[in-house]
């Protein structure tokens, strides 16, 4: 699928996130990024050599690292695919230095099946946790996760797995990058957190936590926007803050 130098990045929709040049020169005006989400559709440049190109849909949200490294805000599932840093050189920057230095950008995303802010207790929730990845010919993001040993699960706020035993949920996975919880909520769901996360191996790459507010007044759910946990011991995530 990838490279065995290939790096792959796992990031959720929110976030911030800090792609590594390996192939850096000394010199960042050395440098081009460019992108490509599927196979078959040509790359877009975003850097060259040094600066940012100014017709690109995500220039507000890209800087370059002073280690030639690229820097996306706000990350979005628009945003996945596979990122190639070059190095060009000679006398007018017309010799590829090197080789490519390519990373796969991985982001997760989870929306729910209510448009409203508020929902009412007793009523039916379904929360769809997916995972964009880069496709190509014949490979899918489900070959992917397989040949990676990348899950996708969904835990309660104590960190265990949700299982499809218990009454209280349904959990379908129609495929292994995306994975449904559905459940009705009580008024003791007050505060109540579940976490879509992703791992390789015993390693976590990232998750997000939706959490639910009851009123007392009213009896009703209010819905708060997905609080975006990532591992610790990844340094090419940043946290996002909790909407109150």
């Amino acid at each position: 699928i990838s490279g065995v130098d290939d790096d792959h990045v796992f990031i959720s929709s929110g976030e911030n996130v800090h792609l590594p040049c390996n192939n850096a020169l000394h010199d960042c005006r050395s440098t081009t990024w460019i992108y490509n989400r599927f196979s078959h559709l040509a790359a877009v440049e975003l850097i060259i050599l040094g600066e940012k190109k100014k017709d690109t849909e995500s220039h507000e949200r890209l800087s370059l690292g002073s280690d030639c490294s690229l820097n996306i805000k706000n990350i979005t599932k628009e945003d996945y695919g596979y990122y190639t840093c070059q190095q060009w050189t000679g006398v007018n920057r017309d010799q590829k230095q090197g080789d490519d230095a390519r990373v796969y950008l991985h982001v997760l995303q989870v929306s729910s099946s209510s448009s409203q802010t508020e929902i009412s207790a007793g009523s039916s929730v379904s929360l769809s946790c997916q995972l964009y990845s880069y496709s190509s010919a014949g490979v899918s993001c489900d070959d992917l996760i397989k040949s990676e040993r990348i899950d996708l699960l969904w835990v309660n706020q104590a960190g265990d797995k949700l299982k499809i035993s218990d009454s209280r949920y349904q959990i379908s996975a129609p495929g292994h990058c995306i994975i449904t919880l559905t459940t009705t909520l009580l008024n003791e769901d007050d505060n109540r957190e579940w976490r879509c996360e992703v791992t390789q191996g015993d390693q976590l790459k990232t998750s997000v936590t939706y959490t639910v507010k009851i009123s007392a007044q009213d009896k009703t759910t209010t819905a708060v926007n997905p609080v975006h946990i990532t591992n610790p011991k990844n340094p090419s995530t940043t946290k996002s803050p909790q909407t109150k």
